[in-house]
């Protein structure tokens, strides 16, 4: 389940670094966050969707990759990241 062009655009306009960023690590991840969500909305109405869950564990495992990556490289990019999104409690 993709995101709608219109989603997709301003989850890009609102994590990205400069104008024509679209490729930064915190846009990736926002991007993967917000359909991860979606995803988790979609498994409120049809729990027994195995072929989804799949695509939804191989997102997650993803984020999880690259908010690894974004920690190593800048610790400080990462935490603002993950208070922005909610990601951490």
């Amino acid at each position: 389940m993709a995101l709608a062009a219109g989603n997709k655009g301003k989850v890009v306009e609102d994590y990205r670094m400069h104008q024509r960023d679209t490729g930064s690590p915190e846009v990736q991840i926002a991007l993967l966050s917000a359909r991860i969500n979606d995803l988790s909305d979609h498994f409120q109405l049809h729990p027994h969707d195995r072929h989804s869950r799949l695509g939804l564990l191989r997102m997650v495992n993803k984020r999880r990759k690259m908010l690894d990556y974004l920690k190593r490289i800048d610790a400080g990019r990462y935490r603002t990241l993950i208070e922005r999104l909610g990601l951490r409690k």
